[in-house]
């Protein structure tokens, strides 16, 4: 059973409660509409009309749009090929739709965009055209999203609003799609207090189904995030992670949002159960977009495990010592190593089934996820060695207590030296990085006149400086992260980025854009 330790929410512990129930019984629910979907199966035959054909295949399509990518492409191109047979343009310009919302949800934006494009909104019935408008508009803001530059993000947003009130202006009142388009514009806009009410009125005076109920609650929870409402925020992303597996939906975010606030709050067990529930859907849906997601946390969370374990060794040394002073408490201090050594037991096979999994997620990413794939390698056979020698060290210092050799327990302990390892890591992670950016050191000095290059020797090949900026290109960009894999105060990575910054030729805005150019291998 999982509980909010670093809370005293009830309600909050109650709602994980019924999350982890969920979880545990979810192959019930994938049953459930694997069921449904073999039922829709059995009625497809050659028999039917094209008309008929086309209602099947799209009964099939809204089954799997949210289950599974290649199933609902499939029926979505099935579809379009039954309406253009037909000669029919609306039900085209549905197929289009269709298809359009999946690729949207794979990330897709390119193949989204360009299949609404081909739709001529002003010969479609009403319905159609605010779907049309509607996922126009959605096509924009998830754009503004990946993009993340404050030119797109201003431009996609104005685009995205446009659309939706298009949309708007063809929805009836007071009806739930009215409040789900304004909602959405209101919640992209930054009007959180009225979207907060908009999407409240969606599952409160609507009968929705589990799967509209879980995006009005995620919805609700980011916009309480928003607005600095932590309760609320984590309690509708519970909802929405619980609707979501009833609903057997696994195009979902929830629950690598979820596991992302767990890993923030320190709560590392239960990020680590969430994360691996977020990478199975992830991987039962197919769309790379949401796999890369899940496997940019999924390392910061079981590096996190492993500094955990660090920590119980830490203790652990420290009983030893305590064990060659105190040696009346012999017995009581080898029944805490004989529990630490189970719980290093579990953790190992915890690390190695995460490993696993992490591997078998990493040769379906594209040729941009080499960074994250070569890291993740190497943070994992790290940890096996580290814990390896932990286990030999512990045997040796167990052999010595029991021999009542006293004095060749300092020599042991000396041989444990921190400092050496560490300089092992960095280098070890140099040589990674260069290999992986091979061209790093020529474009970065690139950045500088002639006399302010760095110039570097063989046996350290990166200094502090360009250690803070090759972290930053794979991604670690924040201070207290950067400082505690490099073991230095925030102020002083904060003093060596100005100060290297202040040497370039570039401005800080083109010196970041131009340091995440640098490409890797080809």
């Amino acid at each position: 059973m999982i509980t909010l330790a670093f809370t005293s929410w009830a309600n909050t512990d109650s709602l994980l409660q019924e999350l982890n129930q969920t979880i545990t019984n979810q192959s019930q629910y994938v049953e459930q509409k694997q069921l449904r979907i073999l039922h829709y199966k059995n009625r497809l035959s050659s028999e039917m009309s094209e008309f008929e054909l086309f209602q099947v295949c799209d009964s099939l399509w809204l089954d799997y749009s949210s289950f599974q990518f290649d199933s609902a492409f499939k029926y979505g191109n099935r579809m379009l090929e039954l309406a253009e047979k037909m000669a029919d343009y609306p039900k085209q310009a549905e197929a289009k739709l269709n298809l359009a919302f999946i690729f949207r949800s794979a990330g897709m934006y390119k193949e989204a965009y360009q299949t609404l494009e081909g739709i001529n909104s002003s010969t479609l019935p009403v319905s159609l055209a605010v779907r049309y408008y509607e996922s126009m508009g959605r096509t924009y803001f998830d754009l503004s999203s990946f993009n993340n530059v404050d030119y797109f993000v201003e431009r996609y947003g104005k685009l995205g609003n446009l659309y939706l009130d298009s949309a708007l202006s063809l929805t009836q009142d007071n009806t739930l799609q009215f409040y789900r388009l304004r909602g959405l514009k209101a919640e992209a806009s930054g009007n959180y207090r009225e979207a907060l009410y908009l999407f409240h009125q969606i599952i409160e005076q609507f009968d929705v189904s589990l799967h509209q109920k879980a995006m009005a609650f995620y919805s609700l929870g980011k916009i309480n995030r928003a607005l600095n409402n932590e309760k609320e925020y984590l309690d509708m992303i519970i909802r929405a992670a619980i609707a979501d597996i009833q609903s057997a939906t696994k195009e979902t975010v929830a629950t690598m949002e979820l596991a992302g606030y767990m890993y923030e709050q320190g709560a590392i067990e239960p990020a680590s159960i969430y994360i691996d529930q977020a990478a199975r859907d992830a991987k039962f849906y197919g769309a790379k977009q949401r796999v890369i997601q899940v496997s940019s946390l999924l390392p910061l969370i079981e590096s996190a495990m492993l500094l955990n374990a660090r920590d119980k060794s830490k203790k652990l040394l420290g009983y030893l010592v305590l064990v060659s002073v105190l040696s009346l408490l012999i017995v009581f201090f080898a029944f805490i190593i004989y529990r630490q050594n189970q719980k290093l037991n579990r953790t190992k096979r915890s690390l190695s089934l995460a490993y696993e999994n992490l591997k078998e997620l990493n040769e379906k990413l594209i040729e941009s996820n080499a960074i994250k794939e070569e890291y993740v390698g190497f943070s994992f056979a790290k940890d096996s060695e580290y814990l390896h020698k932990l286990d030999k060290f512990k045997m040796d210092i167990n052999k010595k207590l029991i021999e009542k050799r006293y004095e060749d327990l300092k020599y042991t302990l000396k041989q444990f030296d921190i400092e050496s390892e560490t300089a092992r890591l960095n280098k070890k992670f140099d040589e990674i990085f260069l290999k992986l950016f091979p061209n790093f050191i020529s474009d970065f000095n690139s950045f500088f006149k002639a006399d302010d290059q760095f110039k570097l020797d063989d046996e350290n090949p990166l200094p502090t400086e360009l250690r803070i900026f090759a972290l930053i290109r794979i991604g670690i960009t924040e201070h207290e992260q950067i400082a505690s894999i490099l073991g230095y105060s925030v102020r002083t990575i904060y003093n060596y980025k100005n100060k290297v910054k202040k040497l370039s030729v570039l401005s800080s805005d083109e010196f970041d854009v131009h340091l995440m150019r640098i490409k890797t291998f080809e």
